[in-house]
């Protein structure tokens, strides 16, 4: 019986040291590393930069009111179609006293003046017509009595525009009616009836009575990076993406690219401005947000490969083609020109034809055998 235990202890232990031995040498041969084959094909490479700003009307005109006073009546709202003259809101004028009592004085003082001179006049006019005075006193005497009906009008006229801000003789062209100085869409209207406005001055910009611009007429403004200013200029084809538009892009043509930069959040942006072409068919609205797309540099119909695939040295670079691939892959390390790249793949000038195959990305072969766990 012990003869026995002894020999299945000696089997284990010849078990134990077998595996042990075959454990160590399996880790001690070199893995075999499988990478994953690439062919370079042709297509086009592009080089892109990504400007962010917002769509806004070339020219968006603030109406101020020429008079201060208070809006008695709003005629347009926002989304409305203006003509330039047309009105948009009339002010009511609060007069000041001290001018008030002074127009009220002024206008008494014409009508007596005149009262005085119109009786004169008549009298005038019966002794010049009995041949008692000559033509010259006459005509003298009809000079003041229609020098004092002039003094009586503008008298009158000037109590009308201190107290109602227009005159009856300029009526129609009241500055209490607010008018349109453009032809376009109303954006905004900031007043309601009753709110108090000033008129603009030396001191005061004035009270905005409205925001009118021309909604056909659209320009995007971004900011563009210090690092890539110096590759754009004006003339260079843009496609415009807005955020509240899906699926649609809008060509642009960069316009302008500011002189100055102006640091924000640590870096240099400068402002640029592209002219936006919209479809009769789609309306965009003011201010929205939208990102462009400058190309700064293209490539068509080149052999391009992965750039995963180059490895480069000094200022050289490299792939690795394949010599044969039976047990194991064999690769020549060959050198290439490459040219202009986009991050993802990059274009191979010399070196390589689409025949050729070169190693790409190693293989995770662990992963392969690892089987899915059940659930």
């Amino acid at each position: 019986m012990k003869k026995i235990g002894k020999i299945i202890l000696f089997i284990v232990i010849g078990l134990i040291v077998l595996s042990t031995f075959m454990f160590l040498w399996n880790k001690s041969r070199p893995a075999i590393i499988v990478y994953d084959i690439v062919s370079p094909t042709t297509g086009t490479i592009e080089n892109k930069t990504i400007a962010t700003g917002k769509i806004e009307p070339r020219d968006e005109i603030l109406i101020k009111p020429q008079i201060s006073g208070i809006v008695s009546e709003v005629l347009k709202e926002a989304g409305q179609m203006v003509s330039i003259g047309e009105i948009i809101a009339t002010v009511k004028v609060i007069p000041e006293m001290g001018q008030l009592n002074s127009a009220e004085s002024r206008l008494k003082v014409a009508e007596i003046n005149m009262k005085q001179i119109e009786t004169e006049y008549i009298r005038q006019t019966q002794l010049f017509q009995n041949g008692v005075i000559s033509k010259e006193e006459f005509d003298a005497a009809e000079a003041g009595y229609d020098k004092a009906i002039e003094e009586k009008m503008n008298a009158s006229d000037a109590l009308d525009i201190v107290k109602n801000g227009v005159s009856k003789k300029y009526a129609n062209s009241s500055n209490t009616q607010i008018r349109s100085t453009i032809s376009g869409m109303i954006l905004d209207v900031p007043i309601k009836v009753g709110n108090s406005v000033i008129q603009a001055n030396t001191f005061n910009d004035g009270t905005t009575i409205a925001s009118v611009a021309n909604m056909n007429d659209l320009i995007f403004k971004g900011n563009i990076d210090e690092t890539e200013v110096g590759k754009v200029k004006e003339g260079m084809p843009i496609v415009l993406t807005a955020g509240a538009i899906n699926n649609r892009t809008f060509d642009a043509e960069l316009e302008y690219i500011s002189p100055k930069g102006l640091e924000q959040n640590g870096a240099v942006l400068f402002e640029i401005k592209a002219a936006v072409k919209v479809p009769e068919s789609i309306f965009i609205r003011a201010g929205y947000s939208a990102n462009a797309e400058i190309v700064l540099a293209q490539v068509t119909d080149v052999l391009t490969i992965p750039e995963s695939c180059v490895e480069f040295s000094n200022d050289s670079a490299f792939v690795y083609v394949l010599k044969e691939e039976n047990t194991q892959q064999v690769f020549d390390k060959k050198q290439i020109i490459i040219g202009l790249s986009n991050g993802i793949n990059i274009e191979v000038k010399e070196g390589l034809t689409p025949e050729n195959k070169i190693r790409g990305n190693e293989i995770d072969t662990k992963a392969k055998k690892e089987k899915p766990a059940k659930k």
